[in-house]
């Protein structure tokens, strides 16, 4: 038994802080569940809508392509930014806040990636950001999913 705790202690530490892996422990699949936020058609037709009508501060779960990686912003707030293409061909640049949740240190062109966070309208397509936990508990916490795992 106590080898089995042991196991699993050292097994949870090897993703970093605000990663997690799939499946998950079973403590943890009511967390789980947030993270199948109706990622639909409905939500593209909510991105594509929201787009069209020049509408911003929704909150919204998608998911896309990777098309192509940018340079991280290191002004102020560090965000890792990357454009992205949905099953829509509506384009999207994801800013993802690297100061409170890990970097998608293995994300590549091409990649698959699921989002849920808050989209702000822009002419090229709009800006998904708010894609981590809010530490002040003020904003509703976002999430990216790349490669089976969790980034918030």
């Amino acid at each position: 038994m106590l080898l089995a705790l042991l196991l699993a202690a050292c097994d949870n530490q090897s993703q970093p802080n605000g990663v997690t892996s799939e499946p998950l422990a079973k403590y943890e699949q009511i967390k789980e569940a947030a993270y199948t936020i109706s990622i639909s058609a409905n939500s593209e037709q909510r991105l594509s809508d929201a787009f069209k009508d020049k509408r911003s501060d929704l909150q919204i779960a998608g998911k896309g392509t990777v098309v192509k990686l940018l340079t991280d912003d290191l002004k102020g707030s560090q965000h890792q930014r990357f454009i992205i293409k949905t099953n829509t061909g509506q384009t999207l640049l994801v800013a993802h806040n690297i100061d409170l949740a890990p970097r998608i240190n293995t994300l590549k062109v091409g990649d698959s990636i699921e989002f849920y966070g808050e989209y702000e309208w822009n002419k090229h397509g709009g800006v998904m950001h708010w894609t981590h936990k809010d530490p002040k508990q003020r904003h509703i916490d976002g999430w990216l999913r790349h490669a089976g795992l969790v980034y918030q």
